[in-house]
């Protein structure tokens, strides 16, 4: 039986400790399975409440200090430790014992009793040779826990991890229930704080048990999210020290670029990652189907992993050390990349652009999976460009037939497209998306027109369509413009005003009067104040301020045509039948629908994933 010290390596304690018993003379260090400080002003300002209305149970202003031990207690929880080499690593409970630390940093700066303060002080950090090592010893906390050891704030060049903890040791000076006591009251609080206020700490001496244990408790119930438990899993499965440091920074690293772009995002790019790359298997369309792996990814990744190891070819320590440093640096990074192209207009990426304007989530897993880390940046930006466009025409020509595009019903399509083309290098890539396609019975023939439920996919068809029409006539892109939302937005707008009894002469009721009203040959893309002022008029009264907007209105004016080289060139290029109409009736609106069906076709060409 294999035994450390006096420990046997599979032998699990648990022991109540006072907050004084548990951190006199005692460093935690936190390692792979541990969070950064993430704790916000609710969690702190909920704990201080808890804490001073416990005390206040007890406290009277004319009890000798003695008394204090007497006072009843408060448990903060349980805390999971591994101990080895010496060593006790924090694998759950750093946020709260962080927290508490910085308490006893504010309450050793606030009280002027220099026994207290020294008493206070021990508990904080311990003095080697005129170094000071804090409790819990995590190296790139020392300078900040300094600065609050001399009650100073400095946000300057500091990690998020870092900020939060200035922050909350600076809410925690402006909290009423502790700022408002007196020295006696103080120093009583500290007493009782130390001595009465106790946690559970679960040791274990192997890391399997210890997280076994963190994720059993986790599991539960407790904060902590699958990323946490996911990254504890992994980095414990490393056996060498040195590489599971360096695989904890490249975690790190990567996890402060990802927040960067938004909430969750650090547990999007995982699940986009590991469905794009491992998801074998998806829920049947049938009732009663049980989730898979691609769901399953979605709702508990940190488990799936753990499950599925041989999937992952997760054999030994090597594989979970490259599993971080290689696999997970290269297809987060893709994800940063595929999030920067979502986000605004990129060379070559366009269609990343517009599929993330249709909220179409789906895109990252599917952009993601024909990618290889061996794949230089070329090949890698012509695959991402590849398969969005084919994301691109396909979601469009859903649109003009009607067929949803959200998620229950395209997470199927998406799936078993992924699998086709995972790893695939650039030519098959092309081959497979292209048969694809061809394979799909959808067209541009059908009419298009606008409905009830349908208003945000006819703007964005036309956005499109208008963006195409004036980047190839040489002026710059303004499709995020005719997307935004606010006061200036753009809006649908009817060439025909709701008025059926103009149209007796080619429309016998007002029912097939609105019918045709509404196929988008008869509607363009205005701005909001603009139809305010001109919707309700007749065509003839319309017609010369329309000449004023975006190139598909002003094309319905003879004056479009002259002295617009430009213009000229891209209609004779792709033969599109734009003319000038002087009146706009039913024949009009007829042609215009023939011309809009065909920039449709141009817009959404098969033809672009040949080039």
């Amino acid at each position: 039986m294999i035994i450390i010290g006096r420990h046997k390596v599979n032998e699990i304690r648990a022991k109540e400790k006072s907050i004084r018993d548990l951190l006199q003379n005692t460093h935690f260090t936190v390692d792979y399975y541990q969070r950064e400080y993430k704790w916000q002003p609710k969690q702190v300002t909920e704990l201080i409440d808890d804490l001073t209305e416990k005390f206040f149970e007890f406290y009277n202003e004319n009890d000798e200090r003695s008394k204090v031990n007497d006072y009843g207690t408060y448990f903060l929880g349980s805390i999971i430790v591994c101990e080895k080499n010496g060593n006790k690593y924090i694998i759950d409970g750093q946020q709260r014992l962080t927290t508490v630390t910085i308490i006893l940093i504010f309450l050793k700066n606030l009280i002027e009793d220099n026994d207290q303060k020294a008493k206070l002080s021990s508990l904080i950090f311990s003095d080697v040779y005129g170094h000071k090592a804090f409790n819990i010893n995590v190296e790139e906390r020392n300078e900040c826990m300094n600065k609050l050891l001399i009650d100073e704030i400095d946000y300057n060049g500091v990690s998020e991890s870092i900020e939060n903890i200035f922050q909350r040791y600076a809410e925690i000076k402006q909290s009423p229930n502790l700022n408002g006591l007196d020295e006696r009251a103080l120093i009583f609080f500290s007493d009782w704080l130390i001595q009465n206020v106790y946690l559970v700490e679960i040791t274990s001496y192997s890391d399997n048990d210890a997280y076994a244990i963190f994720e059993t408790m986790n599991d539960r119930g407790l904060s902590l999210t699958p990323l946490d438990m996911l990254k504890g899993y992994l980095l414990t499965r490393i056996e060498d020290t040195m590489k599971r440091n360096n695989a904890t920074k490249v975690w790190k690293e990567w996890s402060e670029k990802l927040r960067k772009l938004g909430k969750d995002e650090d547990s999007e790019a995982v699940k986009a990652w590991l469905r794009s790359q491992y998801a074998k298997s998806t829920r049947e369309r049938k009732q009663g189907a049980t989730p898979k792996d691609f769901e399953k990814i979605g709702t508990e990744f940190h488990r799936w992993v753990k499950d599925n190891e041989d999937k992952l070819y997760l054999h030994n320590s090597s594989d979970f050390y490259n599993f971080i440093n290689v696999n997970m640096q290269f297809y987060l990074g893709e994800y940063i990349h595929i999030k920067s192209a979502s986000q605004k207009l990129i060379n070559g990426l366009e269609p990343i652009f517009y599929n993330a304007a249709l909220n179409f989530t789906l895109q990252n897993p599917l952009l993601l999976a024909p990618l290889v880390p061996s794949d230089e940046k070329e090949i890698i930006d012509r695959k991402l460009h590849l398969t969005s466009t084919y994301l691109d025409i396909l979601l469009a020509r859903r649109i003009w037939n009607f067929k949803s595009i959200s998620y229950d019903i395209m997470r199927y399509l998406v799936f078993n497209i992924i699998k086709e083309i995972r790893n695939k290098p650039l030519d098959e890539l092309q081959s497979i998306l292209i048969q694809k396609l061809d394979e799909e019975s959808l067209s541009f023939d059908n009419v298009f027109y606008l409905h009830q439920m349908n208003r945000f996919y006819v703007r964005y068809i036309l956005a499109r369509i208008i963006d195409f029409i004036e980047v190839s006539s040489d002026m710059p892109s303004k499709f995020s413009e005719y997307m935004s939302k606010g006061k200036t937005r753009y809006e649908v707008e009817h060439i025909w005003a709701n008025h059926p009894e103009w149209y007796l002469d080619e429309f016998s009721t007002a029912s097939e009067f609105l019918q045709y009203r509404n196929r988008i040959g008869g509607l363009l893309l205005l701005q909001k104040q603009f139809n305010a002022s001109y919707g309700d008029l007749r065509y003839k009264e319309k017609l010369p301020h329309y000449f004023g907007q975006n190139l598909l209105a002003k094309s319905l004016h003879h004056d479009c045509y002259a002295h617009n080289p430009s213009f000229i060139r891209f209609m004779e290029k792709y033969k599109l039948p734009f003319k000038e109409h002087i009146t706009f009736k039913k024949q009009d609106l007829d042609e215009r629908q023939e011309l809009y069906k065909k920039l449709a076709e141009v817009v959404w060409s098969p033809k672009r994933l040949e080039q």
